[in-house]
């Protein structure tokens, strides 16, 4: 039987899972699943890492099944998120909104919002979640979580399944509600459904399936458990809730399908993940009246789930009908230049359409320096496409000229009206360089911040640092202070054709001015094309003992003693707590005492050692997009240090994010460049 687990978290819901994507990946395949979705909570963090780990997968299972003379089916991954839906509206801002619960008790209810799983079945519907996440950040951040609401939803359905998520859906909540009116009854379900007794909860399914139609699912899960410390009133409810589910879907057309809320990829994971739920809550583990998991949420085999589900295989069975609308897509990109405004009287896009021929182009991008062909038809067509066609050719061919003719007015002020041979030869060639790969308005756009922040904004700008230094056009443009034909610095270092990578230019500003510049550059891209990139913390070796060793109320004393014997190196080997075992007589002593306490800190900490412990804000990359940025990839927000205000934040790393085609320039605040700002200040200012 083919089933495939929808409903799955890793460490990217901060705190709350501890699943590795790599691991859900490698199990999911190990045990014959054909894909496997991601839905973390109200964010997409994993979704890169998820298709680039399925795409190096889907290269060894390729290999093997050409090996074996067998067909190659590709391992599918699901892009999603389980979104947070505010009830009353995302823009409803009243932390004191209360309502009455199933139990009849006063709740807070717009904290969080209802559950829902959402999935996209293609690269639009890849693009409407981003769009979706981004504005939950960006328009809701008056709550603890970011939330989505109906409206949003209508907007942005187009390419997204949708499933009616855990007992926290709004489907099931309703039902909730509706048990409640009725409790002590002995009707049976389909009497209490003959009579009416769930109409909110059917007006729910009626909602979402007018706007999703056949990609609207409704969704059972089945944790019983009889574990110890486990929640065991979860699967009490859900015994409850799930025959009046599928008697609803059966009623209104819908099918069911069986998931699982995985947040583990093991069941022995179970007790590690309970530790990481008392992290997240700052509760010890002893603690009663802490929140608890049903410690079911491993990610099961298919095997697991049909026992589970064998009176409903149809809802296991559905799971695969789902698979089969997921279309397998590429997010990543070529560079996503911004457009970098051109004086008219210089040439415009719609003139050099009229003036150069496609046949021209061609000649000029795949033809060395000196006009030779150095390319075959097939590659020089190759290169064509990878640079994005003609219509971008055109573009690329205008912002080459403007750059030559920006550098050719530097370089005579730098070197003289008259430039010898290996200074010209030095520039053209580099310039044909940075046209050939793409780049010509990179380094439009990072000269212009670089003359605006010395000329506009009196923001001190550094000389000049890496493999830059390297480039003689960059000299000449002012976004370096050292000649590199004078001191034979090799160019190819910062740009090779041969290694097609986007240009990395650290530009150094004086500290105070650094926000000055950015906020420059927001103002002339526009502050959707602007943003900073994530970053990730996540549980070092250190971090993991002292956290569960406060779980464990194992004594401070002994919890530093143990971060104390973490050497700061292994011989060929990274430090993580696993190899600082074998290494440290001591910490093998503690791994194996009879201290239940000591032994269980270092088991657990080897468990969530690397797990995400919260995001950040990378210290100087910023991302400018030729479109708004959620177009493309998604984002969330951050508090900027400096004044308070929400900013906009990618939410892929730096290490990924220019697969995707956004290009990074990195902003470094310099204190040694304001500590001699001012002093340069002090003296004019005492002669």
């Amino acid at each position: 039987m083919n089933f495939t687990h929808l409903h799955v978290h890793s460490h990217y819901s901060v705190l709350d899972g501890m699943s590795k994507v790599a691991d859900l990946v490698d199990k999911s395949i190990r045990v014959g699943m054909p894909a496997i979705a991601l839905t973390d909570h109200g964010n997409m963090y994993g979704i890169k890492e998820l298709l680039d780990c399925c795409k190096k997968a889907n290269g060894k299972l390729k290999a093997k099944a050409e090996e074996k003379g067998t067909e190659f089916i590709p391992f599918k991954p699901i892009v999603g998120i389980e979104a947070y839906c505010a009830r009353r509206g995302r823009l409803m801002q009243d932390k004191d909104y209360k309502v009455t619960n199933a139990e009849g008790k006063a709740q807070v209810v717009d904290m969080s919002g209802w559950h829902l799983i959402l999935l996209a079945k293609n690269k639009t519907g890849y693009h409407n979640l981003c769009k979706l996440t981004s504005l939950s950040f960006m328009e809701d951040s008056f709550y603890r979580t970011a939330r989505i609401d109906k409206e949003l939803l209508e907007e942005c359905r187009e390419g997204l399944i949708c499933c009616s998520a855990c007992l926290g859906g709004e489907l099931p909540q309703k039902i909730m509600e509706g048990m409640v009116a009725v409790n002590n009854s002995q009707q049976t379900v389909d009497q209490l459904i003959a009579d009416n007794r769930f109409e909110e909860a059917e007006k729910t399914i009626e909602w979402y399936k007018n706007l999703f139609g056949e990609d609207y699912y409704i969704e059972i899960q089945r944790h019983q458990t009889e574990k110890n410390g486990a929640d065991q009133h979860v699967y009490q409810v859900q015994k409850e809730v799930n025959p009046v589910l599928v008697a609803l879907a059966k009623k209104h057309g819908i099918k069911v399908v069986a998931t699982n809320d995985v947040h583990f990829v093991e069941e022995e994971h179970a007790e590690a993940h309970d530790h990481l739920v008392c992290v997240s809550t700052n509760h010890f583990i002893d603690d009663e009246n802490r929140m608890h998991y049903t410690k079911q949420e491993w990610l099961k085999t298919p095997q697991q789930m049909a026992e589970i589900f064998s009176d409903i295989p149809e809802a296991l069975e559905n799971t695969q009908e789902i698979v089969d609308k997921i279309e397998i897509y590429d997010i990543d990109s070529g560079p996503l230049m911004p457009k970098f405004p051109i004086p008219e009287e210089f040439g415009t896009e719609e003139s050099y359409r009229q003036k150069f021929t496609e046949k021209d182009l061609f000649e000029e991008f795949t033809r060395d320096e000196h006009g030779n062909e150095v390319l075959t038809q097939e590659q020089a067509e190759k290169k064509v496409k990878t640079l994005g066609g003609y219509d971008r050719l055109y573009r690329i061919k205008l912002e080459a000229d403007y750059l030559r003719h920006l550098t050719y007015i530097g370089a005579r002020q730098r070197y003289g009206e008259t430039l010898t041979e290996e200074q010209e030869e030095r520039i053209n060639f580099e310039l044909h360089i940075m046209k050939t790969m793409g780049f010509p308005g990179y380094f439009l756009i990072v000269q212009d911040f670089i003359r605006a922040a010395r000329e506009e904004l009196d923001v001190s700008v550094g000389p000049g640092r890496g493999s830059a230094a390297g480039s003689a056009v960059a000299y000449c443009l002012g976004i370096t202070q050292i000649d590199p034909i004078k001191y034979d610095l090799l160019f190819e270092r910062f740009l090779n054709p041969d290694r097609i990578s986007l240009p990395d230019i650290d530009v150094d500003f004086d500290d105070d001015g650094r926000g000055e510049v950015l906020r420059w550059v927001t103002e002339k891209y526009g502050a959707e094309k602007v943003a900073h990139i994530i970053t990730y913390g996540t549980m070092a070796t250190k971090m993991a003992i002292k956290d569960v060793a406060r779980v464990q109320k194992l004594p401070l004393k002994e919890s530093d003693r143990l971060c104390k014997l973490i050497p700061d190196r292994i011989p060929d080997k990274k430090i993580n707590l696993a190899n600082a075992i074998e290494y440290v007589p001591e910490l093998k002593a503690a791994e194996e005492s009879d201290d239940i306490t000591m032994s269980e800190t270092i088991k657990y900490a080897r468990m969530l050692e690397g797990n995400v412990r919260g995001t950040g804000v990378h210290a100087c990359g910023t991302i400018i997009c030729r479109d708004d940025i959620t177009d493309w990839v998604p984002v969330s927000t951050a508090d900027d240090k400096e004044t308070g205000e929400k900013m906009l934040v990618t939410q892929y790393e730096g290490s990924v994010i220019e697969d995707t085609g956004l290009i990074k320039m990195d902003f470094l605040g310099l204190k040694t460049l304001s500590i001699i700002k001012d002093a340069v200040a002090n003296v004019k200012r005492t002669r």
